[in-house]
């Protein structure tokens, strides 16, 4: 299917490749301690820190999954992105000034602080499994799928030679080095979607051209309550609980705020990713409809991307654009397999070996990575039973699903001292089983359709209004078994919950600050009012 790769694109790829290993090479001698390889030194910058935000988010599954979603039913998709300019907002102006101040390396550590020690090992398990399961699956399996199409390589070997690569400058270089690199990704994923979507929209004879020959439902991101996948209800209403676990929860990005130099640094990046996060509608989501226009209809779903790299760009650019998403594929790999080992390491490893110093834990964080590498090889040969044509709405649905308990435990916990331990391993237990009857009655009837109605019903229920269900359902048990039962040691919750002067640093980038956070939120209300 792929076609030959020119020589000079085999050399752009090989240069990138070369770099990357160099940085995990250099950060080596520079993460001696627990703190340099897990959290950089807490000394990193707010552009690195955006720019890593934003390039361990976008992954491979983000190229194929958005742009074919997009092939398939338009910008509406593209709503996650610039929800998430908001999310990432509250990351930095309500969550991140907890989590620096009490300076945990992990969430899990953060809830354990706040709740018990239940709470913590529950966060670290279920976060290992969905990386394993969701994150390593789905970014093999799509960028398996890309180098396949547009270098012609075998998936599972390009998946192979991927996660080796990958493993290894983590594993050399500790979280400098994945942060490092993914501001080279940035950079480098950046420009080849740009790249590819001017030329696409040349092909397609402009924009105003692309619109009028499209349908018109395409360029609205409001979709009726009908809608199977993305109705407004769930927009407004459930995708904010999953981008609330996502960005302001999940040890995959909340590590990079971790690493911050102070608090300032941190606000500005998340900041900064908000910005970029405006980007992926029309850099991603667009080339999918422009894929779909380009072809006559005849090509969407995950394959648009790739078809448009093969068929529109020539050599030189073609190599560039692959450095971009192999750029993508590494970044998010990266992230995942040094957050898994930090959890390893500080959640488990740490707590039954308190003792251990800081040669062996560095040790054992590297040990904890290469283990993350050889699951993602072992677990290639399943990829290929994943879909291959709804990625990015599968991926959403599973978290979806085991989001909404962590949300509320969290979000209560920062704004109401009330609630206790003993409600929030209630609430994250009932949340766990839901959610997996959930996601086992769903594979069922996809399957084998169900007969009992009440069943089919739970098993076709949109996703998103799911997740609005659960997170009601949750907080509704983290309340009532927390008013149930004894009230938590105010003294322990010291610097854990909302206060005003928590949220307060002495900083001249404060003013900037917010005022690029105003005008953050005035550009997304610009553009839900143009794509209403």
């Amino acid at each position: 299917m792929g076609p030959n790769i020119a020589t000079i694109d085999l050399l752009i790829i090989l240069l990138y490749i070369v770099i990357v290993l160099s940085i995990g090479f250099y950060f080596r001698k520079r993460s001696r301690s627990s703190e340099e390889y897990f959290l950089a030194g807490r000394s990193v910058g707010w552009i690195a820190i955006g720019a890593s935000l934003f390039a361990t988010n976008i992954s491979s599954e983000h190229f194929l999954g958005l742009a074919g979603t997009g092939s398939k039913s338009g910008l509406a998709v593209g709503q996650f992105e610039w929800l998430a300019c908001l999310i990432l907002l509250l990351l930095g102006w309500v969550f991140t000034p907890f989590y620096l101040k009490s300076g945990v390396f992990t969430m899990p550590e953060f809830l354990e602080r706040r709740y018990n020690t239940a709470s913590r090992y529950y966060l670290s398990i279920i976060s290992i499994i969905g990386y394993v399961l969701t994150k390593i699956s789905i970014s093999l399996y799509a960028g398996g799928i890309l180098l396949n199409a547009i270098v012609g390589w075998d998936m599972y070997t390009a998946a192979v030679v991927i996660v080796l690569i990958t493993g290894l400058y983590t594993v050399m270089g500790g979280l400098s080095a994945v942060i490092y690199t993914d501001l080279l990704q940035t950079i480098i994923l950046i420009g080849g979607s740009v790249i590819l979507t001017l030329i696409g929209l040349d092909r397609a004879g402009g924009w105003n051209n692309l619109v009028a020959n499209t349908p018109v439902d395409f360029w609205s991101v409001f979709k009726p309550l009908s809608d199977p996948d993305f109705p407004w209800t769930g927009i407004i209403f459930g995708a904010p609980i999953l981008g609330i676990w996502y960005w302001c929860t999940d040890q995959y990005i909340v590590q990079r705020v971790l690493s911050a130099k102070n608090l300032s640094n941190a606000q500005s990046g998340t900041i900064f990713a908000g910005f970029l996060k405006i980007l992926p509608v029309f850099i991603l989501v667009l080339p999918g409809i422009i894929a779909f226009y380009i072809s006559g209809g005849t090509v969407s779903g995950d394959r648009s991307y790739a078809w448009l790299v093969t068929n529109l760009l020539p050599s030189g650019l073609k190599g560039i654009v692959v450095a971009g998403l192999l750029a993508a594929l590494m970044s998010s790999l990266s992230a995942m397999f040094n957050s898994t080992s930090t959890l390893l390491t500080i959640d488990i490893y740490k707590k039954f070996k308190p003792e251990a110093d800081e040669k062996s834990t560095v040790a054992f964080g590297r040990i904890a990575t290469g283990a993350m590498v050889l699951l993602g090889l072992l677990w290639i040969p399943f990829i290929g039973l994943l879909s291959d044509d709804r990625m990015y709405v599968y991926l959403q649905s599973v978290q979806a699903y085991i989001s909404p308990p962590i949300a509320a435990c969290f979000l209560f916990g920062i704004f109401w001292k009330r609630v206790n331990g003993k409600g929030a391993i209630a609430s994250l237990v009932t949340g766990l089983i839901i959610g997996a009857f959930r996601l086992i009655i769903e594979i069922q009837n996809k399957m084998e359709p169900l007969s009992n109605d009440f069943l089919k019903y739970v098993a076709s229920i949109n996703f998103l209004h799911f997740a609005i269900f659960l997170f009601l359902l949750t907080s509704a048990v983290l309340i009532a078994v927390s008013l149930a039962t004894e009230k938590p040691d105010e003294n322990k919750l010291a610097g854990l919950i909302y206060n005003r002067a928590a949220l307060h640093e002495k900083s001249r980038w404060k003013t900037v600050n917010i005022l690029f956070s105003v005008l953050l939120v005035l550009l997304l209300l610009s553009l839900w009012i143009i794509f209403w």
